[in-house]
């Protein structure tokens, strides 16, 4: 008997899931991802979304260096570096023969090119203040060679050069990278449905384009935790690499469809606290609020346990992190103390803003339960990402719960007083200025210490969690990353096993 195409679509859309799985007919040169935030564009350099590098980093855009899984620097678009012994002229050979997804040759130009368009008066780069501020001058010695000169000394320069702000941008098409990305990496845009979904296709001129499997890459954006366990077990995704549901983990794990893996993040969890409104600007009522969290009953309820409590804007990953979390214990009576000493007298009103992701949605809840039991009533104000982005990240909010997940980003997160929170210390910023002039290890271990104290004396904010990263994937799938020490999904280093 044959059958039309008419009558085989009808078959197979009758067949039940169970008995038809949507991932055993998948092309083993494909792979759909979920992810829980659509960025706003697709320009790691202009936008302040961690989402966009989730899709671009390291895929369509490439940097001088590349940040492995485990958190170590390697060579990316540049071969080799060294810098002089004052540590403030950084020599870089790049790679031959690198051209962009068009054809057009990235070379040493580009790569200036990318540099003073970051550090420009009106640049927008989340890193000008932290990185590209510091860059006195950006030479060309030849097509392959790019020297930095810096203003001060920067023994991290690789890390951060490795950071989805420092890509490459083409010179011809920078202006629209928002948009419609050209980079040098081993995939090309090909999508972008909004409100559903990215699509990446390989990149044919990429110079190792041998080595990639994945010929096409799907990011669908689902940021309800029930629906994505149920596209996962209905096949309609691969994988979910960070993972928003933790209460089905287990569900998973029983599975032998599924893999669970569970790694490190660089992620700091804080309910974030405008500095600038009364009568938050007095650290009495900021250090109130800390002292009225329970870190580990938040770490437990909103997120299965998988987290380890903060006490400063530092994750355990990062470089002299300590633990300071004896700080601000949990301690309703000193809470309720503090506001008392600042004049607070009934119960303080604030409005709590909450953005999509689960662990500010089912946290938020828990943050003003906690906050209740000592006078302080938190409306909660459910927004979207683009809501939260154009408001709360703007300055205009009393208190959020949010994930900064960059690595080392309290730079340009409190050295900045226009950052949203408002954070305004000359002491912070003179230990900072400090950090940059020093060589001596034992010197910029003593000032990460402080750095990170300044912060938890003057309770900037409530820091409570660094979250784990669990992944959840198909059986099957190999190479995809399972810890963050940035925001990055590595598609050339993704393949599926033979079947």
């Amino acid at each position: 008997m044959s059958l039309d195409r008419r009558h085989v679509n009808t078959l197979l859309a009758s067949l039940p899931l169970v008995g038809w799985p949507a991932h055993a007919q998948r092309l083993r040169d494909s792979l759909t991802l979920a992810m829980v935030l659509e960025p706003p564009g697709l320009d790691p350099t202009t936008g302040a979304s961690a989402a966009i590098g989730e899709i671009v980093h390291y895929n369509v855009f490439e940097g001088l260096t590349k940040i492995a899984m485990d958190g170590s620097v390697t060579p990316l678009l540049a071969d080799t570096w060294g810098h002089t012994p004052d540590g403030k002229t950084y020599t870089f050979g790049l790679k031959k023969g690198v051209t962009f997804s068009d054809g057009k040759l990235c070379d040493a130009q580009a790569v200036k090119f990318s540099f003073d368009r970051a550090r420009a008066p009106e640049s927008t780069n989340k890193a000008k203040k932290a990185l590209f501020d510091n860059i006195e001058q950006v030479q060309v010695l030849n097509a392959h060679t790019v020297v930095l000169v810096l203003k001060q000394a920067e023994p991290m320069l690789p890390f951060r050069l490795g950071e989805n702000t420092a890509v490459v941008m083409h010179p011809d098409t920078a202006a629209q990278a928002g948009s419609q990305p050209v980079g040098t990496g081993p995939y090309r845009l090909d999508n972008w449905a909004r409100g559903s979904a990215v699509t990446l296709v390989k990149n044919d001129r990429f110079r190792d384009a041998a080595r990639v499997a994945l010929r096409r890459a799907t990011f669908r954006f689902i940021n309800d935790p029930s629906a994505q366990v149920a596209a996962l077990l209905a096949g309609d995704i691969d994988a979910m690499p960070r993972f928003g549901a933790p209460q089905a983990l287990q569900q998973f794990r029983r599975n032998p469809r599924f893999v669970v893996e569970t790694g490190f993040t660089a992620g700091k969890g804080i309910l974030a606290i405008n500095n600038r409104k009364p009568p938050l600007n007095d650290v009495r009522v900021r250090r109130a609020l800390a002292h009225a969290i329970d870190r580990q009953a938040f770490i437990e309820g909103a997120l299965e346990g998988l987290a380890k409590p903060i006490g400063s804007h530092f994750a355990p990953t990062d470089l002299g992190y300590q633990d300071l979390t004896r700080l601000t214990p949990y301690d309703p009576a000193k809470a309720r103390a503090l506001l008392k000493e600042a004049g607070i007298s009934g119960p303080l009103n604030l409005t709590l803003t909450l953005p999509p992701p689960q662990y500010a949605r089912t946290g938020g809840e828990i943050v003003a339960a906690q906050l209740a039991q000592v006078g302080i009533n938190a409306k909660i104000e459910n927004v979207e990402w683009a809501a939260w982005l154009g408001g709360a990240f703007k300055g205009n909010f009393d208190l959020t719960l949010i994930l900064h997940v960059e690595p080392l980003d309290y730079v340009r997160a409190y050295a900045d007083p226009s950052y949203y929170f408002g954070y305004d210390s000359a002491k912070f910023r003179g230990l900072v200025a400090a950090l940059g002039t020093a060589i001596d290890p034992k010197d910029r271990a003593r000032l990460w210490r402080d750095i990170q104290r300044q912060l938890a004396d003057d309770a900037v904010n409530v820091f409570i969690w660094n979250p784990q990263q669990v992944a959840v994937f198909r059986k099957g799938l190999r190479g995809l990353w399972n810890s963050s020490p940035i925001f990055a999904n590595d598609l050339a280093a993704v393949s599926w096993a033979p079947a």
